[in-house]
């Protein structure tokens, strides 16, 4: 009896025979693909670029790249990790065309030095947990820039790992984790002056 495959690997073998199926042309399997993750898709794309009409047709564009590149795909990370990658590229790249900045630096220019937790002991989630709290809180996510808003998205929504998203970003972990602390220190402000949350 062979070895029962651990949860990591048994994601890996099943995301390996799904791109299987895709590129041998097995009828089903990119429509799979596509359904298992248009909203990990959609998540990204709007996150960055906050235009349904933009987000439909990037993620039109994601899975088409997608579909042309699944080849060189190469099952060291999870399928999860490598669309998000390309969803982030295209909206990144949109963004980029429209010239409008991804990343809010502060006030100096420049990033705060890396926080060592991303936490910064405040649950969010407790004090939004009320319809009114829940709508607020998207509410201030929508005011941060579109870098950060996208990764609350992935830590949050998507559960990613810290090293997973830096490899969706390229963006150091060290960085990704100050970007965190700063957002939710920001929407811990705004949720201050919206509800009398106390910091």
């Amino acid at each position: 009896m062979p070895d029962p495959i651990a949860p990591d690997d048994a994601t890996l073998h099943a995301d390996h025979v799904l791109v299987t199926a895709v590129l041998a042309g097995t009828p089903g399997a990119f429509e799979q693909l596509v359904r298992s993750y248009q909203g990990l898709c959609w998540h990204i794309v709007d996150r960055m670029v906050r235009h349904p009409d933009d987000t439909r047709e990037l993620c039109q564009e994601t899975f088409l790249r997608v579909h042309q590149s699944l080849h060189q795909y190469r099952g060291e990370r999870p399928l999860k990790a490598w669309i998000a990658q390309v969803a982030y590229s295209v909206a990144k790249r949109h963004l980029e065309r429209r010239r409008i900045p991804i990343a809010d630096n502060g006030p100096d220019g420049q990033m705060h030095a890396a926080a060592e937790q991303v936490s910064d002991g405040f649950d969010l989630e407790t004090h939004t947990s009320t319809q009114e709290g829940h709508a607020l809180l998207h509410a201030a996510i929508e005011a941060l820039p579109p870098l950060q808003r996208t990764l609350l998205t992935l830590y949050h929504l998507e559960e990613m790992p810290i090293a997973e998203i830096a490899s969706v970003t390229a963006i150091a972990e060290g960085t990704i984790k100050s970007h965190l602390f700063r957002s939710r220190r920001q929407l811990r402000q705004i949720l201050h002056a919206r509800m009398g949350v106390t910091a």
